[in-house]
């Protein structure tokens, strides 16, 4: 499924760019302690027009806190989140119109909308918040109805007039993309946008947003912990740990040639039906699991913070930060292995 943008029709400015972007929470414990939390640390990313990036890793590695960075949700606390190419600040002036070009997909379709307003509210209070409703009623119901056809629910107006909980988990999704189309947005950014969803339809979902890429130029920050759904949808892959990006690269180069031992690890764990019907088979994590969990981001580990369970750490990658390489593939990958 996977459409690789080519190079030449790509914009030279990325339309989304984390430039060495880190968060850090204060945190207090008990006696008045005060600890900081480095969720996210020195991460860059780029993402062109009409390019899809998925960002993968376990539960806890921050990629919902990387998004919310994206989404202006928080301040970074280094770095900065640049659109074509300027640097934005929250509570800005230039603050609304990124959240114009902006918009993010939740993993919650149910709580991402207002339960007691009909579908017609909720996609008519998005026109109107961004300065794109029409003047008359019956416009504005055309525009409603547009939104929900973009999004392949049809007959619209089975739609337009139900509540939140009268639509299934898949159909509520749907009307949250089109709630956010209707901001006329240039990027989107899912936060595990389909894994509330019944399997059944979950590739109907997939298919959705590569199709809106694909119609209307968008760009998408595609966020999972399936490595398998990436792959099908987008062009590029990073992979997060620990608060970090640990390797990126064109998305078959990485699924084909991974260079970082977690990426590795994270593609062993992921199904294969020729592991599951051997019964002495397990996943790769099975490796790690007698040294731990994932390290505190409060007390992470010095060097690289995957060399704690890491099968294949040596001396020296406790002891520095691992130097950043680069392969003519693309793929780029911070490990002392390959330095």
């Amino acid at each position: 499924m996977t459409t690789a943008v080519p190079a030449q029709a790509r914009e030279l400015v990325p339309v989304l760019e984390a430039v060495g972007v880190s968060r850090h929470f204060d945190v207090t414990r008990g006696l008045g302690r005060h600890q900081v939390v480095r969720a996210v640390e020195n991460v860059h990313l780029t993402l062109h027009r009409g390019e899809i990036v998925a960002l993968v890793g376990e539960s806890g590695s921050g990629k919902t806190t990387l998004a919310r960075l994206l989404a202006l949700f928080h301040g970074a606390t280094a770095g900065e989140i640049r659109l074509n190419g300027t640097a934005v600040q929250p509570d800005t002036k230039a603050a609304r119109a990124y959240h114009s070009a902006v918009q993010m997909i939740f993993q919650d379709p149910f709580g991402s909308l207002n339960p007691q307003r009909r579908v017609r509210h909720n996609l008519e209070r998005a026109l109107r918040l961004h300065g794109h409703a029409a003047a008359s009623k019956s416009e504005r119901r055309l525009q409603v109805l547009d939104l929900l056809e973009k999004v392949n629910l049809a007959p619209a107006g089975q739609f337009i007039d139900k509540l939140p909980h009268e639509l299934s988990g898949g159909q509520r999704q749907r009307v949250v993309i089109a709630r956010a189309l209707a901001v006329r947005p240039s990027v989107l950014i899912g936060d595990e946008p389909i894994s509330m969803l019944d399997v059944s339809i979950r590739l109907d979902m997939l298919n959705l947003l590569a199709r809106l890429r694909d119609e209307e130029g968008l760009s998408l920050l595609y966020i999972t912990h399936d490595i398998a759904s990436a792959r099908y949808l987008a062009d590029r892959i990073h992979v997060m740990y620990a608060g970090q990006v640990v390797e990126s690269g064109p998305t078959e180069d990485v699924i084909q040639h991974p260079k970082h031992p977690y990426t590795k690890l994270l593609l062993d764990s992921s199904p294969d039906p020729e592991r599951l019907l051997s019964p002495d088979a397990g996943s790769a994590f099975d490796i790690t699991s007698s040294q731990g969990e994932p390290p505190s981001l409060i007390t992470p580990p010095s060097g690289c913070r995957f060399h704690p369970r890491c099968p294949l750490a040596h001396a020296e990658c406790g002891q520095v930060a691992p130097p950043r390489v680069t392969f003519p593939s693309g793929q780029e990958v911070d490990c002392v292995l390959h330095a």
